[in-house]
């Protein structure tokens, strides 16, 4: 037993590394502080003003429609320019768009258009900052540590949605949703003056500088002409867009069918932080042991199971806040498996030039459905019922996850490569 725990603790690695800490501190800074918005948005619509399913489906919509709009552009101008100075821009945009939500509480000037634009701006920064992070993290620590470095990264986050969701759930209850949102746009610039302190930079690489709609073709090509691309492409996208049904109308089943409060809302999502947790703790070793590839399309079963779990929770109270932080343990789990080794398996088989366009396109790949996703959960949660809706996606993604389970591309891969692949593969 001691020699099975010992082989589980983690090792601090590329923790003792300067700048390698200072991102992983922003990672973690700014997790702590979209943990507490993630509760405080929604639960600002839903209580303060009384949001329908349709609402609440625009604003998850309006929150991930930046990634099919700019999407493709962030990946050019992450490979032309400083990663890190696009990475500290992000964060100042985010806390301050963020800060508009408590200012118009404060002055009786709250509305949903004031939250759609809030999420939209937020969205807008992850979209172009969250890809250049990854490409700065990719070359700050080369291809042999990637599993490693993403792992130690979530590990990080997890710390931070350990507590982030209680004491959010906490900061609703006492102090309002809007003065909640405030402390996240504080984090953002807090980890804004963190990233300053990083003395490496991932500069671009040199390559001729073209026409940007042929980089971004170039961007496109790589994913077209890479199975192993194409296929996560493919499979995430349709996963997003089930994740993103389900978000839309998930804290309208706690609120209004399970009668959770927000403090027992924030008490299951530490559940979630949990399953994050013990995920990114063993996705190294499982990763070794089991593979790369079987990580990722078995996580999609986890995430299937867990959604049809959360659509047939009945009862309210504490007993049903705690059946939905089970579930939601098991799917953080589950997601976080298959997150750790998508983005290492990714990042390992691409060229050092096309890693910005890569990570971009695979993320405007994957979400630019993703806002259809939500409108459709939120009008679906209107003519179906919030749990009837729950359940259907449930059924889709155990569909979904029986086609990743037989999709050779992704699945037969044991470990990643050294070296890049290259366009086609």
């Amino acid at each position: 037993m001691k020699r099975w725990f010992k082989d589980f603790r983690p090792d601090p690695g590329l923790l003792r590394n300067a700048d390698f800490r200072k991102l992983w501190g922003s990672f973690t800074i700014t997790t702590f502080g979209s943990q507490i918005t993630n509760l405080a948005l929604p639960l600002t619509a839903a209580l303060l003003l009384h949001a329908s399913p349709w609402q609440m489906g625009v604003l998850v919509a309006l929150e991930v429609l930046p990634f099919g709009l700019l999407g493709l552009f962030a990946g050019v101008w992450i490979d032309r320019g400083s990663k890190l100075r696009i990475v500290i821009a992000s964060e100042i945009g985010r806390g301050a768009a963020l800060l508009i939500v408590p200012l118009a509480a404060f002055t009786d000037w709250l509305s949903m258009p004031v939250l759609y634009f809030a999420g939209f701006a937020v969205g807008a920064g992850n979209a172009i900052g969250g890809a250049a992070a990854q490409v700065l993290m990719t070359q700050m620590v080369g291809r042999e540590r990637l599993i490693e470095a993403n792992a130690k990264i979530v590990l990080g986050e997890n710390a931070a949605q350990l507590t982030g969701p209680g004491i959010a759930g906490w900061l609703i209850q006492a102090f309002t949703a809007p003065f909640a949102i405030l402390l996240d746009a504080l984090s953002f610039f807090a980890s804004a003056l963190l990233l300053r302190g990083i003395r490496a930079d991932a500069r671009p690489a040199p390559h001729p500088e073209q026409d940007m709609w042929r980089e971004i073709g170039e961007g496109l090509k790589l994913v077209w002409h890479n199975r192993v691309l194409r296929t996560l492409a493919w499979t995430i996208a349709v996963w997003q867009l089930l994740h993103h049904m389900q978000a839309a109308i998930m804290i309208l089943f706690a609120t209004r069918e399970l009668h959770l409060s927000p403090g027992m809302i924030g008490a299951a999502f530490v559940f979630a932080g949990l399953g994050c947790f013990a995920a990114a703790l063993c996705a190294e070793r499982f990763g070794e042991r089991f593979g790369v590839g079987p990580m990722i399309v078995y996580g999609f079963v986890g995430t299937g199971a867990a959604w049809v779990v959360i659509a047939l929770i009945g009862g309210t109270g504490w007993p049903a806040a705690l059946a939905f932080g089970a579930a939601l343990f098991v799917f953080d789990f589950s997601a976080t498996l298959f997150g750790i080794h998508y983005m290492s398996l990714r990042q390992a088989i691409t060229p050092d030039h096309l890693l910005g366009r890569m990570t971009a396109t695979m993320r405007f790949l994957a979400l630019v459905a993703a806002p259809f996703g939500a409108l459709f959960g939120g009008a679906l949660g209107e003519w179906l019922g919030l749990s009837g809706t729950l359940l259907l996606v449930g059924v889709l993604g155990l569909l979904l996850a029986g086609l990743a389970v037989w999709q050779p591309a992704v699945r037969a891969v044991r470990r990643l490569p050294q070296h890049a692949a290259g366009a086609s593969n």
